[in-house]
């Protein structure tokens, strides 16, 4: 499989491409310019392509409304407070069943905070992006080639369950360059937009349909958000991913998501050097959060560190995973910093220390 070296936001927008994204709507905010800048030049190179730069990232949302209820593969990219402004709007694809897929690559906050990476979006992503019942399936990839991989799963995702997805890259993997392989999708998932989606009155005999999110009779709004939730319980038992490293016989884990996990790799080879059995539990849909994949975990290992570019915002959900059977320790850095693996074999240390957890 051919590779090819190229920086993280341009391969996430030539993935999009080769995933058959036609439309792109975006607006530019360090550190994810690379991508419109990609797609301004590419697109119109595609048939059907079109790349519009909006005015604001409130008017690229609400174009991607526009375009998604066609049933067409939209995209839109932005950083930390660009998602903010478009949290308006994702609420209401999300009511109006609306596929599209947004890339948000973090950097360091709150409020403009700095250009520097971040993972500080993630309580954003997975608790707080949309008002009312509103869930989107949240994607965290560790590698470039994992989030070339991703972003064009997001479509296929975002096609099969008529909703927004969601792709967290922090600012290092949209940074950095490596070798990656970028395929055409080969059967890219149809949706039937010529059912529910705007624009094929011709194929309905000249019916017209309307997507919608306001339902002023309470009782139609209530039963439309049954079917939503019927829809997030079945995403929540088709689609949770995670990756655990090293995990089968450790007696100490570290958790992480992102460019982090990368790094807790090393940590836990590191240690193992050393003799302590440390695995690795990653999260790979932070929404839905994998909470399965931590029950072997707390069955055997005498604690876990829960390590993140913020200042803790998986740690909850950590916690619930492993229900207070073992404790669970944090180690975080803000405002751009990234841990290295020094600080993080550093804080494991320390906590192995205070358990008495032995070399093996």
């Amino acid at each position: 499989m051919e590779k090819v070296l190229m920086k993280g936001t341009e391969a996430i927008a030539e993935a999009a491409i080769q995933a058959g994204c036609n439309f792109f709507f975006g607006y530019p905010i360090t550190p994810q310019n690379e991508i419109p800048e990609y797609m301004s030049r590419r697109l119109p190179q595609v048939t059907g392509g079109v790349y519009v730069q909006a005015e604001s990232e409130v008017a690229a949302v609400n174009m991607l409304l526009g375009a998604g209820s066609t049933g067409t593969r939209v995209m839109t990219s932005s950083s930390s407070p660009g998602i903010s402004l478009m949290a308006e709007g994702l609420s209401y694809m999300v009511g109006q069943e609306t596929p599209a897929v947004i890339v948000n690559i973090m950097r360091a906050g709150p409020g403009l905070g700095g250009i520097l990476p971040g993972q500080s979006d993630y309580k954003q992503a997975t608790a707080g992006i949309g008002h009312g019942d509103c869930n989107m399936i949240t994607l965290a990839p560790a590698s470039l080639q994992e989030t070339v991989d991703l972003v064009q799963q997001a479509f296929d995702l975002s096609q099969r369950y008529r909703s927004p997805v969601i792709v967290i890259v922090d600012g290092v993997l949209g940074q950095i360059m490596e070798a990656v392989s970028i395929q055409k999708a080969a059967d890219p998932y149809d949706s039937n937009p010529e059912e529910w989606a705007t624009g094929y009155m011709k194929h309905r005999g000249g019916r017209r349909v309307i997507r919608q999110s306001l339902f002023l009779n309470p009782e139609m709004l209530e039963k439309h958000n049954q079917l939503l939730e019927a829809k997030w319980k079945k995403i929540e038992s088709n689609e949770v991913r995670f990756e655990c490293y090293r995990t089968d016989d450790a007696d100490f884990a570290v958790t992480a998501f992102g460019t982090v996990a990368r790094i807790a790799k090393s940590v836990a080879d590191n240690l193992r050097d050393e003799g302590y059995r440390v695995g690795v539990v990653r999260p790979i849909t932070v929404l839905p959060f994998p909470y399965e994949a931590y029950a072997p975990v707390r069955e055997r290992a005498r604690g876990m560190l829960c390590a993140e570019m913020n200042w803790g915002q998986m740690l909850k959900d950590v916690k619930l995973a492993v229900a207070e059977k073992i404790p669970v320790g944090f180690y975080g850095r803000s405002g751009g910093a990234c841990p290295s693996i020094e600080e993080i074999t550093s804080a494991c240390r320390k906590m192995i220390a205070e358990l008495g957890v032995e070399k093996s």
